[in-house]
């Protein structure tokens, strides 16, 4: 129940603010995605020939045989199909962008230059426009070096201590720099547009990859800047918490995250054990981190003796916390057991629906917009011609 009642008219915080979205693949079409679940109106602007590269990234592909990797970033866009070697197509895009509050590009360095597109052509005709350049490495030094999340999380430190301590160093299980980088280019946005309020001006905005995975590395990162330790591969373990790992039982593993000593006590009574909790090699979290291997040891004795049903009942009656490893369908199911309404049914022009992730953002007073599904490619030129030839007789 939220603090405030909802209207049920209520308008989405960015009600009005148009956005074109010269951006394909992941970081920059997620931005642009959390910007129109906000509100945006947002313009897709794609390449005639085949447009966003995930459109055909699979498989998997749905029935009608659309990519699921298209579909998870692009709802809530219009599609216009436009050639930029074009030079009345170039035009309709120029248009496009004079017309815009906001911009993104995660082109080739030079590309949007090329065509006239490039924040310092345009804003002498759109002087408040926000323009956000998304790259690989941002700096000159960096321009021509792909930008490729795989290649990042490798150059960034981040596959370094991802892994098993004897094994070789692992990329995550998703796209996270890619992630991270479209959220802070989505902050970045939200942070100029409250600026321009003040100015009415825009400005430029540049993130990257490289940059964003090194922010990413927080805690790491800081043991590295402050105490001189470079990180390795720990597993599942935390570098300064312990027990917060992955313990064996007699049936599947289970996590156990302990944050304090009380914390500890209770897990060690939980187990029946209070011995290894008054053990003064496992007194503190500094000497629990010191002597964490033994200490997994002489917790698995135990844990392993029951299943890990058994355990996570026990564990949980006893405020202690822990949870099973769910596979990506146990973890929506458990979202809709939680009643937190992760998916939206989105309608598709052929009458059908098609599942999307929601927006993790709620509001009390504001919406979140789910009325577009992910367009096929070029399905809203014309609309999108029209509405620009009706902001040109506006004046």
């Amino acid at each position: 129940m939220t603090l405030e009642a909802t209207s049920e008219k209520a308008k989405p915080p960015l009600d009005g603010v148009v956005i074109a979205d010269f951006s394909r693949v992941l970081a920059g079409p997620l931005a642009t995605m959390m910007l129109g679940d906000l509100g945006a109106d947002v313009i897709k602007i794609e390449r005639p020939e085949g447009g966003d590269d995930t459109r055909c990234w699979g498989p998997p592909f749905t029935t009608d045989g659309t990519s699921p990797y298209f579909l998870s970033v692009n709802r809530n866009k219009r599609s216009i199909a436009i050639d930029l070697r074009d030079e009345k197509q170039r035009a309709q895009a120029r248009s496009i962008a004079d017309s815009s509050d906001v911009l993104v590009e995660n082109f080739r360095a030079g590309t949007m230059e090329k065509y006239g597109l490039d924040y310092a052509t345009l804003r002498r005709q759109n002087p408040g426009l926000v323009y956000c350049r998304i790259s690989g490495f941002g700096s000159e030094a960096g321009r021509d070096l792909p930008g490729y999340d795989f290649l990042i999380q490798a150059l960034s430190g981040l596959m370094s201590i991802t892994g098993e301590p004897e094994g070789p160093p692992m990329k995550t299980g998703v796209a996270i720099v890619d992630v991270l980088t479209g959220l802070h280019a989505t902050i970045g946005i939200i942070a100029a547009l409250y600026e321009r309020q003040q100015t009415r001006l825009g400005q430029m905005i540049e993130v990257n990859l490289f940059s964003s995975a090194l922010a990413s590395l927080v805690n790491q990162a800081s043991s590295y800047l402050t105490a001189g330790v470079v990180p390795t591969r720990i597993s599942n373990q935390h570098p300064s918490i312990v027990p917060y790992d992955t313990f064996a039982t007699s049936s599947q593993p289970i996590i156990i995250a302990v944050g304090n000593d009380r914390q500890f006590r209770r897990l060690c009574s939980a187990l029946d054990a209070e011995e290894i909790a008054d053990n003064e090699l496992w007194l503190t979290n500094s000497d629990r981190v010191e002597h964490r291997k033994a200490l997994k040891t002489e917790l698995e004795r135990t844990l392993t003796t029951r299943p890990s049903d058994h355990w996570l009942k026990t564990l949980k009656e006893n405020d202690v916390p822990c949870g099973s490893i769910n596979n990506v369908a146990e973890a929506f199911a458990l979202a809709t057991e939680l009643g937190l309404n992760a998916v939206q049914d989105l309608a598709m022009p052929k009458g059908d629906t098609v599942a999307s992730v929601s927006n993790p953002i709620s509001f009390s007073r504001s919406a979140v917009s789910y009325d577009r599904a992910p367009p096929a490619l070029g399905a809203d030129t014309e609309e999108v011609l029209q509405w620009l030839l009706e902001r040109k007789r506006s004046g």
